[in-house]
């Protein structure tokens, strides 16, 4: 990884400082990807960059997911599209539209510098983490990797002005999403629906087969069996398995489906804490001298429906760091004690868990098969 360089975006504040930052110095293009754009702070300063952006001769390009960003006014982009500028909506709201999303975020600038992570643009995002605003975490990197991530925002740029295909969950995978390598010791990972497992969700079983120290800060966690397996024989073989989740969330739903599979992880030894100061979003994988950053979720519908997107950097001191900004986190976080969380629990709310974990792990990718297969 000699010829790429990262730097961490630890807070909102210093993503969307560096995002806008970033606009300012284009020269030639401009690429946005984001699943929500919302108007006020920081959306208008981004907005107003773009325009800058496009007023002097820069190619400017934004793709916004059509639910994720369905609160904005038709005319919200109209000044950015008067000089020059392109917006498109990916899925835009109808029946058969409606169950996969875009749920990647991107900003590639000049194909030399890129950003990405879990920031989406919108006010909750503004902050510390800890006195306000959500607390997440992305990246801007350099080198390389930066043409793989402009290849991955083509790709998406072009999905967004087709009809999106029938049977999407039975189709075999897009070729584009398999992932692939900028340089040695960093990997691209986008991911979105078809059969066979996800390239993000590969590489890292692949990472948890001789793992000893894992830490995971996730924003939605429900992961499948094998992930579930693969995390409790890291701690049965005496590793250590950390997992940072939500003490509270935007989506109730998915926090009490999480909370339904507490029960064994504790047993099996994984380490569970949930932050306490504000909704945690993050999602990074620190799998010991490598780490995995980006939009995906441990969740059926960033692992198996969602269009996503992670990068893979195998390197010592990016682990340090992922390492560093764990361990905060996770100092703020409350842990969950293997001993008594089963008797925490009333028998409603281990009904309501239970149910939960049933909606989001069947229901709902049926009702995605079904309605991706309606031919309305």
């Amino acid at each position: 990884m000699a010829d790429t360089s990262f730097h961490w975006l630890r807070t909102g504040d210093e993503a969307f400082s560096a995002l806008v930052a970033a606009i300012g110095r284009a020269r030639e293009s401009v690429c946005l990807e984001t699943y929500i754009y919302a108007a006020g702070d920081p959306g208008e300063a981004v907005r107003a960059a773009l325009i800058r952006a496009a007023q002097r001769g820069v190619s400017v390009r934004v793709l916004i997911d059509g639910l994720g960003s369905s609160s904005l006014d038709d005319g919200f982009f109209d000044a950015l599209r008067a000089p020059g500028g392109e917006v498109r909506i990916f899925n835009p709201l109808t029946l058969r539209r409606l169950p996969v999303r875009s749920h990647r975020k991107l900003l590639v600038v000049d194909r030399s510098l890129a950003i990405t992570g879990g920031f989406n643009v919108a006010p909750e995002y503004l902050g510390d983490g800890i006195r306000s605003g959500w607390r997440d975490i992305g990246i801007r990197l350099t080198g390389p990797v930066v043409g793989t991530l402009a290849e991955t925002f083509e790709a998406m740029w072009d999905r967004a002005g087709q009809r999106p295909p029938r049977f999407v969950r039975l189709r075999r995978r897009d070729p584009e999403d398999s992932g692939s390598g900028a340089s040695e010791g960093i990997r691209v990972l986008p991911s979105g629906p078809g059969r066979g497992r996800n390239a993000f969700l590969a590489e890292l079983l692949r990472s948890l087969d001789d793992a000893r120290d894992v830490r995971i800060a996730v924003a939605y966690f429900l992961p499948g069996l094998a992930l579930r397996a693969a995390l409790r024989r890291v701690a049965a073989r005496g590793g250590r398995v950390r997992i940072l989740v939500p003490g509270k969330s935007d989506v109730s739903i998915s926090l009490r489906a999480g909370r339904f599979l507490y029960g064994r992880m504790l047993r099996s030894g994984v380490e569970i804490r949930e932050y306490a100061p504000q909704v945690l979003h993050a999602k990074l994988y620190r799998i010991d001298d490598s780490v995995f950053v980006g939009s995906s979720n441990l969740d059926t519908r960033s692992l198996h429906i969602n269009h996503e997107l992670m990068v893979h950097l195998r390197h010592p001191g990016a682990a340090a760091d992922a390492a560093e900004w764990f361990d905060a986190a996770e100092a703020l976080g409350t842990p969950v004690d293997a001993a008594t969380w089963a008797r925490s629990r009333s028998w409603w709310e281990r009904i309501r868990e239970r149910w939960s974990f049933l909606v989001l792990s069947r229901i709902d990718p049926y009702v995605t098969r079904w309605l991706a297969e309606d031919p309305r």
